[in-house]
């Protein structure tokens, strides 16, 4: 926590102390609830969590439940009476009541929905019921949809009226009398238009929308493309059944880049924050990877076996694997991540393989030949190689990275063409690839210009 926030928390937690309950209200109204729930997390003591909660002013207490996490979630909902559940439920965006139960445990779950209403009861298990990242899963049901015969002014009486219960009134959704979309309209072209203006007529109906079963990745996309804050969502018939709005897809963006990350590093991914997962729950996520890797490993091995009557003649060429092999990984990696992150923005198609392929080989002799040269300076300078052996590892190292760019750049496409995550692809599976190709060009090459 920054300083001046975590000094606001202290301050509250001392009111709570004390038991001063109308300056600690006062005090609660001037933190926002996410850094309320960010000291709630520094907190140990589940008492003490549990009374600064209870003491929260009732109009913030929701919001601030939003941003705990799920373990003082769970801690919260398991203490809370039956009236107090309600309360808390009945506050909060669908959205985040849905987010909250699908963290939670069957006891927790249960006694939320016996606490909650029929209709709220309806709404949360359909939302449960949608596939796990889905478009169903994140939208919410806060939203304004407006009628295509309302009138400007009809529109902003409803605004005015129920806005107070949405998540966003910026976008209003205009819907016929089937509840199908039909157009969109912003609060601000509402407020500059006539008041007798009908919604039909300055409504846009070139709009995005999702379905329900939409993974949450292409709707990232979506509101990174089209510079969207909110989408709306619809069923197969086309009628409008929720909104998607910015803060729930940046959650997704963060998500979706640390699974990512961790396929790159060949770990399996995980939802567990780092701090709270166990020792051998972080083994269990990356030692899987780590034996693949270490059997796959074996390859190098077996090819230097093979070649050990050569590496005897010619001694000194075993100084120069470790170069040639971290080389070709590093030039490999650099081409799989460029190319999977590109592939990630929707920058790089898969009928662009043969373009990305041209350029990266392009890329691949440029900088492999300014390696060659330079090494071939440095080991003529500083070694006592000779020319022979300059000159095997030179070539060697300008084939080995346009070897490495070209394994890196067709992999991840390969990948996603066979249907895999194009990240698994990235700098271990690829170092482990192009090490061997490494070896295996060193030696014969060796052999050609040695005569060995």
């Amino acid at each position: 926590m920054e300083e001046e926030i975590r000094k606001d928390f202290l301050e509250l937690m001392a009111l709570m102390e004390k038991g001063d309950i109308q300056a600690f209200k006062e005090k609660a109204y001037e933190c926002l609830p996410v850094d309320i729930a960010e000291g709630l997390e520094e907190v140990e003591d589940s008492a003490h969590v549990i009374k600064l909660f209870r003491m929260l002013p009732k109009d913030i207490s929701s919001d601030v439940f939003s941003y705990m996490t799920s373990e003082q979630q769970q801690l919260i909902a398991e203490s809370a009476t039956n009236a107090e559940l309600k309360a808390l439920v009945d506050d909060m965006f669908m959205d985040d009541t849905v987010d909250f139960l699908e963290e939670m445990p069957a006891n927790v779950v249960k006694k939320v929905l016996q606490n909650a209403d029929e209709n709220t009861r309806a709404v949360i298990n359909q939302f449960l019921n949608y596939p796990e990242n889905s478009a169903g899963s994140l939208m919410t049901i806060e939203y304004v949809d407006l009628h295509d015969y309302f009138t400007v002014r009809k529109a902003m009486d409803y605004i005015r009226r129920t806005g107070i219960d949405k998540e966003t009134v910026y976008t209003c959704y205009v819907i016929d009398d089937q509840r199908k979309l039909v157009g969109q309209v912003s609060l601000r072209k509402l407020i500059v238009a006539p008041e007798s203006t009908y919604i039909r007529d300055i409504m846009d109906t070139n709009i995005i929308s999702a379905s329900t079963t939409d993974d949450q990745e292409e709707i990232a996309d979506d509101f990174r493309r089209y510079d969207l804050t909110s989408i709306a969502v619809c069923d197969k018939e086309n009628r409008l059944v929720g909104i998607i709005t910015i803060d729930d897809i940046v959650d997704v963006i963060q998500e979706e880049n640390t699974e990512d990350i961790k396929k790159m590093a060949a770990i399996i991914p995980s939802d567990e924050e780092y701090m709270k997962t166990s020792v051998m729950n972080l083994v269990a996520h990356r030692l899987p990877w780590l034996l693949l890797l270490m059997i796959s490993a074996t390859f190098t091995s077996t090819i230097i076996t093979h070649f050990e009557q050569l590496l005897a003649s010619a001694v000194m060429l075993t100084a120069f694997i470790p170069m040639l092999m971290d080389s070709a990984g590093n030039s490999g990696s650099q081409t799989s991540v460029t190319v999977i992150r590109n592939m990630a923005l929707g920058e790089v198609e898969l009928r662009d393989w043969f373009k990305v392929l041209a350029k990266e080989i392009g890329v691949a002799v440029v900088s492999g030949a300014a390696l060659a040269a330079v090494n071939m300076l440095r080991m003529m300078i500083f070694t006592d190689a000779g020319l022979l052996v300059s000159a095997t590892v030179s070539v060697t190292l300008l084939c080995t990275v346009i070897i490495a760019m070209i394994v890196g750049c067709l992999l991840p496409m390969g990948a996603k063409k066979l249907g895999f995550d194009p990240a698994v692809m990235a700098s271990p599976m690829i170092t482990t690839i192009v090490d061997a190709c490494a070896l295996l060009i060193y030696f014969m090459i060796a052999t050609i210009i040695l005569g060995l």
